[in-house]
């Protein structure tokens, strides 16, 4: 398993090393690319990796980051501050970005 370090230090090594350079958006049906005006539905992408950061003196500083590749070949990242459960995003949303998820944790 990689060791990603810190939320700001693996979102560079996504970024930079690994080809994630889009930052999504979640919204309750669908993930976008504000940047490019593009939304994809649960079933136009996949999650790549999950990465778990928990804050070491507040458990509010919890965070979730998310590598994801879109059908179309876009790569991505998504930060939750405090999982997807936190939000308000449809049960087929939760779903497809729930940790028990038979998919690695890293």
């Amino acid at each position: 398993m990689k060791d990603y370090g810190t939320l700001s230090q693996a979102l560079n090594k996504l970024k930079l090393e690994e080809g994630y350079e889009f930052d999504f958006n979640l919204l309750d049906e669908k993930i976008e690319i504000k940047s490019l005006n593009e939304s994809y539905g649960v079933e136009d992408f996949d999650v790549d990796k999950v990465l778990r950061f928990e804050g070491m003196s507040n458990p509010d500083d919890n965070a979730i980051l998310y590598a994801i590749s879109t059908n179309n070949g876009k790569k991505g990242v998504l930060v939750d501050g405090y999982g997807v459960s936190g939000g308000q995003v449809s049960k087929e949303m939760l779903k497809k970005l729930d940790l028990k998820e038979k998919r690695p944790l890293d």
